[in-house]
């Protein structure tokens, strides 16, 4: 029945919802106590590392920082940790929904890599430990005390992902995998490096034992490595709204340079927080970084997935086409949505298909089937404004055209 596919499309706005909303928690939480950090006045006297005064909601609070631990365990003692993990499952979760159940229209684009949809799966889901493992590697050994060229190697190993996804998935999944693959390391830094190397200075404190330094100085260097991995991966979450940056020859290129931004932008607030005064020039190096991803997009759209010969409709899709109703529902489509959702829009200020979703041809409409009848047929969300001036018998007759399917 049609009603499943609309409940499965607010199973995934529930879950996306639950992704952004844990993900504000996880990267408030890590932005504030960075920018504490760096922040704390070290020149009083006492047995704390530093310490701070902040307001806030109409209170003053007290903030000291101990370099390993105080002597005695407190009472109550705050972890955070729950918002990294509830992160990543609901990412996760949000993955499977999207890619995997719509694997064949999402994730795998043919003209670069002949595989069968399982294939397809078991490569995103391996691929996302490996940067876990060559990353944890890298840190453990030697380059561990070398921060700057541990960045460096982490940035190379950025870059190939970058570029063999591209070479495997559409640019749409590539960009959100490089992402997933990226936010995959931040959260195994927390599960298996931060927690636990805090689990071992409690257990200290409670046995009247006091902690080793070094799990302290171990865990903040995963954290700050977190916290300059943040901002690319905010964009390549999002990334899949901007054909521009998805969708274009040089889109793994792309999502390097925003690597780069990010550390730029995080630089220049984490000096800032330091005190150690305003790094104008990296909103200058910003700035270029950013115009050369402008002027990289500006190639030609690259990705194939959406073309009309790009690959057979499988069964599930054809029979999208082989019911009654088809004609009628194609010249709906062509007349109310394709001057926009074509390979070369019609539509005054629209250059590029909005999110390179594509209906001129009766395969693009079958691909699209089910988004077609949520967005227009069962909402009123396409055409925006209904500028197309979309009637409501045509609506219904979307929705006809989904059911009979079925």
């Amino acid at each position: 029945m049609y009603d499943l596919a609309v409940l499965w499309s607010w199973t995934e706005f529930g879950v996306r919802w639950l992704h952004v909303i844990t993900a504000i928690a996880w990267i408030g939480s890590s932005f504030y106590f960075i920018a504490l950090d760096l922040g704390l006045n070290r020149n009083i006297p006492g047995p704390a590392d530093g310490e701070e005064w902040q307001v806030h909601g109409g209170g003053f609070y007290h903030i000291q920082k101990y370099l390993v631990a105080p002597d005695e365990m407190p009472e109550h003692l705050t972890w955070f940790k729950w918002e990294a993990y509830s992160t990543w499952l609901s990412g996760a979760a949000l993955l499977m929904i999207v890619y995997w159940v719509g694997g064949e229209l999402y994730l795998l684009d043919p003209n670069k890599a002949d595989l069968a949809l399982w294939q397809g799966i078991l490569i995103s889901a391996l691929s996302l430990s490996i940067g876990w493992l060559v990353y944890d590697f890298l840190c453990k050994s030697p380059l561990g005390d070398k921060p700057t060229v541990l960045m460096l190697l982490l940035f190379a190993l950025l870059v190939a992902m970058a570029w063999g996804y591209t070479q495997v998935f559409t640019g749409r999944a590539a960009l959100l995998h490089l992402g997933a693959f990226t936010a995959t390391i931040m959260s195994a830094n927390v599960f298996f490096i931060i927690m636990p190397n805090q689990r071992i200075v409690v257990a200290d404190l409670k046995a009247g034992r006091k902690p080793d330094p070094k799990y302290g100085k171990i865990a903040k260097l995963r954290s700050t490595h977190n916290n300059y991995l943040t901002l690319p991966v905010l964009f390549l979450m999002l990334s899949n709204h901007y054909p521009l940056a998805f969708a274009t020859e040089w889109n793994w290129l792309i999502a390097s340079l925003v690597f780069l931004m990010g550390v730029t932008i995080r630089h220049f607030f984490n000096t800032m927080h330091m005190r150690g005064g305003m790094l104008w020039w990296t909103w200058a190096v910003t700035a270029i970084l950013f115009l050369l991803i402008a002027w990289l997009s500006l190639a030609p759209l690259a990705d194939s997935y959406e073309d009309a010969e790009a690959r057979p409709l499988t069964p599930n899709e054809a029979r999208f086409v082989q019911v009654a109703e088809f004609e009628e529902v194609e010249s709906i489509v062509l007349s109310r949505c394709s001057m926009c959702h074509a390979r070369e829009p019609v539509w005054d200020g629209i250059r590029w298909a909005p999110k390179g979703v594509h209906l001129e041809t009766a395969g693009d409409i079958a691909r699209h089937a089910e988004t077609i009848a949520l967005q227009a047929g069962y909402s009123h969300a396409m055409p925006p404004a209904n500028l197309t001036y979309m009637t409501d018998a045509e609506r219904a007759a979307l929705v006809a055209w989904v059911r009979a399917a079925r």
